[in-house]
């Protein structure tokens, strides 16, 4: 009796060690399972990658973005695989113009000998020309900019091509043609592509730990990472006039013209570029005749008389006359693990400030840097924290870009509306009239100084002078009307960046002084 009463007291004492002892044993094994089931993966993505030509990034587009991050990726030891739809020399009208810090970019990644051996021509100033005067804006010397004050004007597809080869000299690239089809996803992680190689016609499946897409602003694949919006802002139709030079071959002549700018530009020594920017509603057609007729009737009267004659002579020579679309596009943060997007794929905007090149460089110097101490990129977490920081990085350069493109583009359509037209000629009247302002507004254009807290300024100062047109010689109630709306306008379009691009980064100097601290201090040799 007394056996019985003991056990029935022990009792709980057991149930709670074996309920113990089970818990122990439960989460040994879940331990072990999961243990062996990461194991599992890793093995698994080893095999694929092995599945495909060993590489550890592939890269869709050898454009000017997908070259440039080839040879760098490359030269810090990784195996990359470029797949390009078309290897032949590009064709295009836009990416004509290297802005100095796209220069310093270019330095910084040890490419800046692809500028040379392709007839590309030095660019020192901005000529601006409105109602018969003419204001010449030079990139600042003496300004705080640790290379030459001076872009470059080429033919984009000679440019491509030198890069091209250069990526391609390198032993650990494998610069293929093909057409990539789609991107290889399994649970939100990006694996590699599906590609029809040009060689075989076959299609094939490759596959990296990374994938970087870089096919530019037509990209596909864009689609299926992002939704950002794509917005058509205009039209640029132009042509080049050959065997001819500018009386003034080292300036970028842009005419405040009607309905919008025209410009003219030395890419070539003896090959003048020529553009104009219409509306969406009012694209003339090439094919009829309608566009030659546009350059010469609307167009070239509204062109100086010096520069009248290089203008005409490329018309006369039936010359291949060119549309394409001007885009913008906000960048995003892609939610898909292993893959990142770059270049005009990315992100777009206006190119009346020729700065795509210089933006994507730029980039491509801060990815590097952040990929350089990842040993594993098949690592999602360290490359999810690389890409997050990236996306920060790059905003001082970027968020400048961007809104003095939206803000230029936007003063230099021609309108019958009286605050718009005054902000057009306070513009104007601010870059001619030299000065430190004009300085700095230069500097900023070329970027030379990325910061955006300094471009806000000058933009108010912009709108000050403006206004100083509306009340001049006296204030009155139209003019102050007008200046009211003029006001309502800037803070509008100041308002959308701001909204945009954060304000914190566009407000705060601090990320623009870390920016150029770590980026534009110093050029590799």
């Amino acid at each position: 009796m007394s056996i019985g009463k003991t056990l029935t007291a022990l009792s709980p004492t057991y149930i709670w060690a074996w309920t113990l002892l089970a818990v122990m044993l439960t989460w040994t094994v879940f331990h072990v399972a999961m243990k062996k089931k990461k194991n599992t993966e890793e093995t698994e993505t080893e095999t694929e990658t092995e599945k495909g030509d060993g590489a550890d990034v592939i890269i869709v587009g050898a454009g000017v973005a997908g070259s440039a991050l080839a040879y760098v990726l490359a030269r810090d030891g990784r195996r990359v695989h470029v797949i390009e739809r078309d290897l032949s020399e590009p064709d295009r009208m836009m990416g004509e113009v290297m802005q100095p810090g796209g220069r310093l970019m270019l330095a910084e990644l040890g490419l800046e000998e692809c500028l040379e051996e392709i007839d590309s021509q030095k660019m020192r100033a901005l000529a601006i020309y409105k109602d018969g005067k003419c204001g010449h804006c030079p990139f600042p010397e003496d300004f705080e900019f640790p290379y030459e004050a001076c872009g470059r004007a080429f033919h984009n597809g000679r440019f491509v091509q030198r890069l091209r080869h250069k990526a391609s000299s390198h032993p650990n690239v494998n610069l293929e043609e093909g057409t990539v089809k789609s991107l290889v996803e399994e649970k939100g992680v990006i694996k590699g592509v599906k590609y029809k190689s040009k060689n075989t016609g076959q299609e094939t499946t490759a596959f990296a730990p990374l994938t970087v897409v870089c096919d530019g602003a037509y990209s596909n694949i864009r689609r299926s990472l992002h939704d950002s919006k794509v917005d058509v802002n205009s039209y640029i139709i132009g042509y080049v006039t050959k065997n001819c030079r500018l009386q003034d071959p080292e300036s970028l002549h842009l005419f405040m013209s009607e309905p919008s700018f025209s410009m003219l530009c030395q890419i070539g020594s003896d090959e003048v570029r020529c553009l104009a920017e219409v509306l969406p509603e009012n694209v003339p057609s090439v094919a009829n005749g309608k566009a030659l007729a546009f350059f010469k009737n609307v167009i070239a009267p509204q062109i100086p008389p010096n520069l009248r004659d290089i203008f005409l002579k490329g018309l006369d020579e039936n010359p291949e006359i060119k549309t394409v679309a001007t885009k913008s596009m906000r960048d995003s943060l892609c939610d898909k693990k292993g893959v990142i997007v770059l270049g005009d794929a990315f992100t777009m905007r206006h190119p009346i400030v020729a700065s795509g090149m210089m933006v994507a460089l730029s980039d491509i110097v801060i990815l590097r840097d952040l990929l350089k101490p990842i040993n594993n990129l098949g690592d999602t977490r360290k490359l999810s924290q690389a890409h997050k920081s990236f996306i920060k990085l790059r905003k001082p350069m970027s968020a400048t870009v961007n809104t003095l493109a939206d803000a230029f583009h936007r003063v230099l359509l021609a309108s019958s509306d009286e605050a718009r037209e005054a902000m057009r000629q306070g513009s104007f009247n601010y870059l001619s009239r030299g000065g430190f302002s004009a300085k700095e507004m230069m500097a900023i254009l070329g970027g030379m100084k990325p910061r955006p807290p300094s471009l806000v300024l000058h933009l108010f100062g912009i709108t000050f002078a403006s206004i100083a047109i509306l009340v001049s010689p006296f204030p009155t109630p139209r003019g102050v009307w007008h200046t009211l709306r003029l006001l309502r306008l800037a803070l509008t379009m100041l308002g959308s960046h701001l909204k945009e691009e954060g304000v914190d980064q566009m407000l705060s100097p601090t990320a623009a002084a870390a920016y150029r601290k770590r980026y534009m201090t110093a050029t590799t040799t």
